[in-house]
């Protein structure tokens, strides 16, 4: 199986993405309060896999894990900023996959509404695509139609249902709904 992007030349540890309005960055340690704070939000702890209460440990443990992702070549985890603002996370998993590079979003409740994870997800998969992917999709669980609005206007397609696929927190698997977006696909807007 071919590699889901070409990192000849690219040190995923440092790299940036950049959009319009974001910036798309390696996270660091400061963005831990950040991240706490917006992890408290119900609507954030219905979606995410996260611990319930989610603390400053659990946000440090979670930024460690994904530096080393970097540093592994497993994927490019960000931090998303709007004016120098935390507005969320976005990263693209880089693991061999059929299905090409996964991108996944989650915007801080403060942030909400302005287009910040479509414009995220479109950047990263910009990135992709400039990298050699040759597909990229998106998971979104059954029931989280905001998360379907964002795919769609990120330029994805919705190619169909995946039962089983999300972990819960309660050890239990959702159904989810795929997306993808190919080189080909009219870009978003």
């Amino acid at each position: 199986m071919p590699p889901a992007v070409d990192l000849e030349g690219v040190d995923l540890t440092t790299e940036v993405v950049r959009s319009r309005r974001l910036v798309l960055r390696p996270t660091r340690q400061d963005d831990v309060d950040d991240l706490v704070r917006a992890h408290q939000d119900p609507e954030s702890q219905r979606w995410l896999p996260v611990p319930v209460p989610y603390t400053r440990d659990d946000a440090a443990a979670f930024l460690a894990a994904r530096a080393r992702w970097r540093a592994e070549g497993q994927g490019l985890f960000c931090t998303v900023e709007a004016e120098g603002r935390f507005v969320g996370t976005a990263g693209l998993h880089l693991g061999q996959s059929l299905l090409g590079p996964g991108v996944g979003y989650a915007v801080a409740p403060w942030a909400r509404g302005h287009g910040y994870a479509a414009e995220a997800a479109a950047a990263l998969t910009g990135w992709a695509f400039a990298h050699g992917a040759h597909r990229v999709h998106l998971l979104a669980d059954v029931a989280n139609v905001p998360s379907h609005v964002v795919a769609r206007r990120a330029g994805f397609v919705e190619e169909g249902r995946m039962r089983a696929a999300l972990p819960y927190r309660d050890g239990r698997f959702g159904d989810a709904l795929l997306f993808a977006r190919v080189p080909g696909d009219p870009a978003p807007g």
